[in-house]
């Protein structure tokens, strides 16, 4: 069944003028896909485009008053929602005040309500169920579900612990460049004033003994 429900799907889009195609498995609801199932979404898409002739026009449906009624339908239903959410300041405000999430809950509950209530037909769900072998399927039970949490928990950890590394080496290095520099510029002024010393000394003695000038000026070789 969804083998046959991918391939409308899958027709749909290109008849919609879609830019990227992707076919589900058959099984891809349940698990990971099994290489049949892959391949026979692959053929799917192939089939499809080498064999329907759906590809040699480009726009197949261009023209057709129900196809125009519903995209102008699917339009006029996104603007209404743009101007709800701007109304709310934005899809961050909406966000915050739980609008989408009701919004795809409230859509999932209506969709599930008229399953159960077979208002709605699924094929070998609600209707036309017979009892048939389960597939062999790759399935991922909650133990493998547990690890994979666990491996990304320490990986973040991991990370955390590196970062958290980076950043004292980074403020050890910062540190002892400073100090180093702190150190290299005292050593300059220490040696600045050992050099004005002698001229410093020279003046002080100068202004304060005015009486010895000549005999300053004389040592000096003026």
């Amino acid at each position: 069944n969804n083998i046959a429900r991918v391939a409308l799907q899958a027709l749909a889009a290109v008849l919609g003028g879609t830019q990227s195609l992707h076919t589900d498995s058959y099984d891809e609801a349940l698990a990971l896909p099994t290489e049949e199932a892959a391949r026979i979404a692959l053929r799917t898409q192939q089939i499809i485009a080498h064999e329907s002739g759906v590809a040699q026009t480009v726009d197949p449906l261009g023209g057709s008053y129900y196809v125009e009624k519903l995209t102008l339908d699917m339009e006029q239903g996104a603007f209404d929602y743009f101007g709800k959410l701007d109304q709310m300041g934005g899809m961050v405000n909406a966000i915050e005040r739980g609008y989408p999430q009701k919004e795809v809950a409230e859509a999932s509950y209506q969709y599930q309500r008229a399953a159960e209530a077979r208002e709605k037909v699924i094929v070998g769900v609600n209707d036309f169920v017979i009892e048939e072998e389960s597939p062999r399927i790759l399935y991922i039970d909650e133990t493998v579900a547990r690890q994979q949490t666990a491996k990304l928990k320490a990986l973040r950890a991991r990370r955390s612990n590196e970062e958290a590394q980076g950043r004292q080496r980074w403020k050890r290095l910062s540190g002892e460049y400073h100090a180093l520099h702190r150190r290299r510029r005292a050593r300059l002024r220490y040696r600045g004033r050992n050099l004005r010393s002698p001229a410093r000394c020279l003046r002080d003695v100068y202004r304060s003994q005015r009486h010895v000038k000549q005999s300053l000026v004389v040592a000096l070789g003026r």
